[in-house]
């Protein structure tokens, strides 16, 4: 394992603690492999501390230093492993974990202390004087040893509020051994910003010590909170990729970095990184299984969305009017949202992002704004199927709709056996290049077996469907009528190796709206490969 250069200077510094803290989150659970792709999209994105977990505590992230020492070269950030002060009543050069720490090779270290005396007495079951020894002598050691120590005050504030001198003596005694930052931890997530503005001031005045800030996300307020403690002082900041951690989660990466390079104007990041942002949030979220947040800041899919009338007429002037920074900065991209709320301005907005010139015809856009509408009012929704908008779209542009083929008819049959099985069978019958098809296949269900039987209609034809995947079905009943008779809503989100794409079909029979997506599905798919219409 070795670094080739540090992302900044040593005056601030960026930590991420996604490998540790972030995944102790309710649902992931990371292997070795993971952990080391995270790594390295960390390191990509130009964070000058990785923390890696505990070396010594599980088999897993003590297999995680070891391989990382094999198998990456950071580019940007040093390697941390995470650990505890020594045993009471023992000392550092004698203690497993501290070894555990040293034989991981990570330069840097980080010590969890207890601040809060309460937790002193209650939970290390030792007294006030001995914790601050074990500090003393376990930060003294690892210096000796050639490391670099960062401690980590567990439940600082609530220690503070409790008793401020002794958790101003801790910072004091890991400062003096020579740790080189003493981070605040706000490890219950009770804290607000004010609160934590005053706390970490005062802190630094009475310690002179370098103070970083650990904020979980428990009032809603973590970023806030860090960035709070940035304006107190702090240059160390601990976050996690798209805020993941224990209960509701940590300080988020993203925001805090994009808060100190847009807004404070700080160099926090390698030359160009920051419009890395979105990309290695999702490639993260990703690698963890989790879907990334749409309404996430700076890189959520909406985190640029635009949808009212109003808010599209102004950015058809000018963008900035209703988004506080340019998109690309952080890798991401403004989209317009089309709906029932849409007027003239959504609409050309969005025709010039799909790439169809309306011109200046304010007929041909007056009618596609009162068909968006109108096609709402039955229960369509284009803000979540943008493929079958552009075929809107394109229908009105050239005057008839784009098709590929005809449909004759289809029919889906479910079969229940005497065994409890179900069969699932359809069957369509379509016109393509002026020949009639007639198509069956099997399914695990009715949808399935209509996509089927579609598939092997058409690709004979069209070799290109032959990429086309089915990646997600989602079923809305919508508002109205009850039970059995409610109108359906079918979403279906359909990919081809290099892009995916949504449409939107709505009946009241489910299977009748999954043909209707299913069609827009696959014509769109012919729409992309560059095939020109037949029928």
């Amino acid at each position: 394992m070795t670094t080739k250069a540090n992302a900044t200077d040593d005056s601030f510094h960026v930590f991420d603690t996604t490998l540790r803290d972030g995944a102790q989150r309710e649902g992931i659970n990371l292997t070795v492999a993971d952990k080391l792709t995270i790594a390295r999209h960390l390191d990509t994105f130009g964070v000058g501390y990785i923390e890696g977990g505990w070396p010594g505590a599980n088999p897993r992230d003590t297999e995680f230093f070891a391989r990382a020492q094999k198998e990456i070269t950071f580019e940007n950030a040093q390697l941390v492993a995470f650990g505890a002060t020594r045993r009471a009543g023992g000392s550092a050069a004698d203690d497993p974990q501290v070894k555990a720490l040293l034989n991981s090779g990570a330069p840097v270290i980080t010590l969890v202390a207890k601040s809060h005396d309460r937790h002193v007495e209650l939970a290390l079951r030792t007294t006030l004087e001995e914790n601050l020894e074990m500090v003393r002598d376990t930060v003294s050691h690892l210096r000796e040893q050639g490391r670099r120590v960062f401690v980590d005050c567990e439940h600082f504030f609530d220690g503070y509020r409790a008793n401020a001198a002794y958790a101003k003596s801790v910072v004091r005694t890991a400062h003096e051994a020579g740790a080189e930052v003493v981070i605040l931890c706000d490890t219950n997530g009770g804290m607000l910003p004010a609160q934590v503005q005053a706390v970490v001031s005062t802190v630094i005045a009475d310690t002179g010590a370098r103070l970083g800030i650990h904020a979980q996300d428990d009032t809603g307020c973590a970023v806030a909170n860090t960035l709070a403690a940035v304006d107190a002082g702090a240059t160390h900041v601990q976050c996690t990729a798209n805020g993941y951690g224990e209960r509701v989660g940590n300080a988020n990466l993203f925001p805090v970095v994009a808060a100190l390079e847009l807004k404070y104007g700080m160099k926090v990041l390698p030359e160009g990184a920051l419009a890395e942002m979105t990309r290695i949030s999702h490639a993260i979220a990703e690698v963890v299984n989790l879907t990334p947040s749409t309404h996430q800041p700076y890189v959520g899919v909406s985190a640029f969305a635009h949808k009212a009338g109003l808010h599209a007429s102004a950015i058809k002037v000018d963008p900035d009017l209703y988004q506080h920074i340019d998109p690309e900065l952080v890798g991401n991209t403004m989209r317009m949202l089309v709906s029932d709320m849409a007027g003239r301005a959504s609409i050309e907005l969005k025709g010039r992002e799909l790439g169809v010139d309306l011109g200046d015809d304010r007929a041909l856009v007056g009618r596609v704004v009162e068909r968006v509408k109108e096609r709402e009012l039955q229960g369509y929704t284009y803000e979540a199927a943008d493929a079958s908008f552009e075929l809107l779209l394109r229908g009105e542009v050239e005057g008839r709709a784009r098709r590929y083929f005809r449909t004759e008819s289809w029919r889906a049959i479910v079969e229940d056996r005497p065994d409890g099985t179900h069969a699932n069978e359809a069957t369509v019958k379509l016109w393509a290049k002026g020949e009639r098809i007639v198509a069956t296949a099997e399914g695990n269900g009715p949808v399935n077996a209509l996509d089927r039987a579609l598939r092997v209609a058409l690709e004979r034809i069209y070799p290109q469907l032959a990429k086309l995947e089915l990646i997600d079905y989602k079923v809305r009943i919508l508002e109205g009528r009850t039970g059995t008779e409610s109108t359906t809503r079918v979403l279906i989100t359909t990919g081809d190796g290099a892009g995916d794409w949504a449409t939107v079909g709505v009946a009241e029979n489910v299977i009748a709206a999954s043909w209707q997506a299913l069609e827009d599905a696959y014509t769109y798919g012919l729409l992309r490969a560059g095939v020109e219409p037949t029928e």
